[in-house]
């Protein structure tokens, strides 16, 4: 394998994806020569750019919408679908055949995420794609627009990390990392987005970051993108005489970003527009979502602009008279984002919770409560003795209620609004003030649009042995249950217990061989694996056996289900196996069950689909 040239950051975000290098060659120490790869593609028919985020929309036109070269790229004529801009403009027409927050579906453990179910509420005679499938699009036309602007180094040569919220389950990472795979990333390597993003701080910073932290220091990353928000904890120490940085904690997935504010806007525009005797239907409060979108991007971006026009074309016959005419203002939509998804509370409130239906549409687990700023303080609060064994921290102060932070970092789009960074900076400190901390600083000077991809671009440097690394290892630790055995009683199902197979802070690249005890696996037949997710259980290692625990201490993941082959035995038998896990090079977890006395490796994949492979 040839030696790379560059290392290179993708962010495959929600709402835009964007690429960025470091010149390996090039860089010294924490100096590193950087750029970002201004990304060709379509923002027309027959009209190529070249701007710095490629959005995350993938157009499926009809047979005869477009002319013969409409679709054609710098790298190929033969392509059918649009990706990125014009997706994203085109799209908000015609939104039944636009796919957006594919990211979103790929982590989504409802449904099956190779199945070509996007666009999810479009007709039939309109073609679908899969969650997966529209991810390697996305990563394919990075790799081409890499590859037709680097010809002399193709992507597949180089070191490639690409980024996925912290949250991220095993499932969604290994699906994460197969359409990485998938669309030519053959060197490839995960990296959480808070952490790409703090990458981007210090690299920025040129070494000052130094002089921004100290030793004891807490920071907090709030991360709200396009479909999650994201939260971590990263603890500043001292070792042989120089800073470190130790990821501590990071939140559960929430599904709450820019998604849920652009729905939020469009029922509030939708209601507007009703009182004044015009009611859009659904397809048209669709198309008005789009809309609100672009209009919250201009707000939040341009101070100049305090109205945005919205235009919403009719499906009938006459386009001209039956379209919706409106507007957005800076107003409306402070109020919304500010009071709805950003509420003053104290660090006693928690995220509401409401009784669901028996029925629901199938779409994506959106969280319950909208308001950010209680699940900041669930978190938090969840957190409040995670540094109870980091070196030089200890138990929190006496009559904390919550882990104190001491620096905030924000990053995602959501958070180019410097009204909405400070309005969750004042909610902390006010926190703080209440428990007699230190108010947190605000670590500033982070590009929000592109931090993550030069983020993760500055990690595959730093993984060289050069610059500063975060000490993060898994983000949980992650444990399978053990069915006891017991004697058939009726109306009384077998107790589980929850085996640590992978302890929180398992570095990539590192095995951990179970200890001696063998379990029974059954071969032939189906059977379901159980597995569960802990942020909180620090203290346990590997071969931990948990016979008892509570809610908040281990959350149940997806459930595998799986027929092992039989490798000639007969179906329905109990081989005795031992276990060892994995966590992969390139961040993924593995789970092996090998056979006593047999070369034999069954391999349990967190797969999308709960299959497992032999």
């Amino acid at each position: 394998m040839s030696e790379a040239r560059y290392s290179i950051g993708v962010d495959l975000g929600t709402t835009h994806c964007a690429l960025s290098w470091v010149d390996l060659a090039g860089s010294d120490g924490e100096k590193a020569v950087q750029g970002v790869l201004p990304v060709t593609q379509l923002t027309a028919p027959g009209a190529i750019e070249s701007p710095e985020l490629l959005p995350s929309f993938l157009y499926l036109p009809n047979a005869g919408e477009l002319t013969p070269g409409d679709l054609t790229l710098p790298w190929t004529a033969t392509r059918d679908y649009a990706v990125g801009e014009m997706a994203r403009s085109r799209g908000a027409g015609t939104p039944i055949r636009l796919v957006s927050s594919a990211k979103s579906w790929l982590c989504h453990p409802g449904v099956d995420r190779r199945a070509a179910i996007l666009p999810n509420d479009a007709p039939p005679e309109v073609a679908r794609v899969s969650p997966l499938e529209a991810s390697i699009r996305y990563l394919t036309h990075l790799r081409e627009a890499w590859d037709a602007a680097h010809p002399d180094a193709p992507l597949r040569d180089q070191d490639v990390t690409v980024t996925i919220p912290a949250s991220f389950d095993p499932a969604a990472r290994e699906l994460t990392a197969e359409a990485a795979q998938a669309a030519g990333y053959t060197r490839m390597t995960l990296l959480e987005e808070p952490q790409a993003a703090l990458y981007s701080w210090i690299q920025k910073s040129g070494g000052g970051w130094r002089k921004d932290v100290k030793v004891g220091d807490i920071i907090l990353v709030v991360d709200v993108g396009g479909g999650t928000t994201d939260l971590s904890l990263i603890a500043v120490v001292e070792r042989e005489g120089n800073l470190e940085l130790h990821r501590v904690a990071v939140g559960e997935h929430i599904l709450l970003g820019g998604d849920n504010m652009d729905l939020a806007l469009a029922h509030v525009v939708a209601r507007k527009l009703a009182a004044q005797g015009t009611q859009a239907d659904p397809w048209q409060l669709r198309a008005l979502t789009y809309a609100c979108r672009s209009a919250k991007e201009t707000l939040l971006t341009d101070p100049n602009v305090d109205t945005v026009p919205l235009v919403v074309p009719s499906r009938g016959s006459k386009l001209i008279g039956g379209s919706i005419r409106t507007e957005l203002t800076r107003a409306e939509l402070t109020q919304i984002i500010l009071e709805g998804f950003f509420p003053q509370v104290d660090a006693a409130a928690r995220p509401a919770v409401r009784t669901r239906v028996g029925l629901t549409q199938l779409g994506l687990p959106y969280a319950q409560d909208a308001g950010i700023t209680r699940h900041l303080a669930a978190f938090l609060g969840r957190q409040v003795a995670a540094l109870a064994q980091v070196e030089g921290f200890g138990a929190p102060a006496e009559g904390a209620s919550f882990l104190h932070p001491t620096a905030v970092l924000f990053n995602g789009g959501v958070f180019k609004s410097e009204l909405l960074a400070a309005r969750v900076l004042d909610i902390v400190n006010g926190w703080l003030a209440a428990e007699g901390a230190p108010a947190a600083r605000l670590l500033g000077g982070a590009d929000l649009d592109l931090a993550v991809a030069r983020g993760a671009a500055y990690y595959g440097y730093v993984k060289q042995g050069k610059g500063v690394r975060i000490r993060g290892g898994t983000a949980r630790a992650y444990y399978v249950a053990v069915e006891s055995a017991m004697p058939a009683v009726p109306g009384l199902e077998p107790p589980v217990s929850a085996l640590c197979v992978a302890p929180f802070g398992m570095e990539e690249g590192t095995d951990a061989p179970l200890p001696a005890q063998e379990f029974g696996l059954v071969v032939g037949e189906p059977v379901h694996f159980r597995f569960f997710g802990s942020s909180v259980r620090r203290q346990d290692q590997v071969g931990t056996m948990l016979d008892y625990w509570s809610a908040e201490e281990l959350q149940e993941l997806e459930e595998i289900q799986a027929t092992l082959p039989t490798a000639g035995r007969t179906p329905g038998e109990i081989v005795p196996v031992k276990l060892h896990a994995r966590v992969t090079e390139a961040g993924t977890l593995e789970l092996e069950a090998v056979p006593s006395g047999s070369e034999e490796r069954w391999k349990v994949e967190f797969d999308v689909r709960g299959g497992v492979s032999a």
